[in-house]
């Protein structure tokens, strides 16, 4: 069998055991397998980087195909919740971004695509995607925190909080948390799109147009929700309501028509 298929296969199984060893036990009284989930999704990220950097660096130039790209960035939401988990013992998110690290491994194993690119000949085109794929990223795991602060919510409005184990974090570092990341990721969002506007040329071309439109929206909905929330607050609801059409509005401006071009025409 070819060591690729090996690996990713090792790599969809450890994710899988990290996901299991948490969710299967998030009511148990003794709370879920910490130490094994950490170790397992630790030993999967190290393999998804392996395999990740063989696709895109085998051939001339970077293959940054669709598949790729998506699985980059799972692979980064994974390594911060993961190093969030192992600073706070926190693991109730770990089945959600190890589950769909696993799904990324498990779809690029059966869907070869390459888009090469040299992007080391346009240094302001690497800026760019780095700055939106770190704001996607970052604007994520909010969308994460704010499902996260939605079950909370609404254990604690049901009066169950009795079967909320004590490894998720209180309602008020979750809140904290959301905001830091949502903050932190509208400043990349800013970035990105500063630097699309400033070095390329083709923000607002036929191909280009809907994802600067979609992107933008995001980016006023996003600053205007953390503006709103310093100076008169927000209910928790519309938090989690404005993190889940924000995500939705970057997943299709930066995602949507590749995936139609390169997965489903491709």
């Amino acid at each position: 069998m070819n060591m690729l298929i090996i690996l990713n296969l090792i790599c969809i199984s450890l994710y899988i055991v990290a996901a299991v060893s948490v969710a299967s036990r998030w009511f148990h009284k003794d709370g879920p397998l910490i130490k094994l989930s950490l170790l397992a999704t630790a030993g999967a990220i190290t393999l998804h980087l392996i395999i990740l950097l063989n696709s895109i660096l085998s051939g001339d130039g970077q293959n940054l195909s669709i598949i790729n790209v998506g699985s980059i960035t799972a692979l980064m939401i994974t390594a911060v919740i993961w190093l969030l988990s192992l600073r706070n013992q926190q693991t109730f998110l770990l089945p959600l971004v190890t589950g769909f690290s696993a799904i990324t491994v498990f779809v690029a194993s059966f869907t070869p695509g390459s888009v090469i690119m040299h992007i080391e000949l346009r240094p302001s085109l690497m800026a760019h995607i780095s700055f939106a794929l770190l704001a996607y990223g970052c604007l994520s795991i909010a969308f994460l925190y704010a499902l996260q602060l939605s079950f909370i919510n609404r254990r604690l409005k049901q009066k169950k909080a009795v079967i909320i184990h004590s490894s998720l974090p209180p309602l008020m570092e979750v809140e904290q948390n959301l905001f830091r990341l949502l903050m932190l990721g509208t400043g990349l969002l800013t970035l990105s799109l500063a630097s699309g506007f400033f070095f390329l040329e083709n923000m607002f071309e036929q191909r280009q147009v809907h994802k600067t439109i979609l992107t933008t929206l995001a980016w006023v909905m996003y600053a205007g929700m953390i503006v709103a929330h310093k100076r008169v607050g927000l209910k928790d609801n519309t938090i989690i309501s404005l993190s889940v059409v924000g995500v939705i509005l970057l997943t299709l401006a930066y995602f949507g028509s590749r995936i139609v071009k390169e997965v489903l025409m491709g």
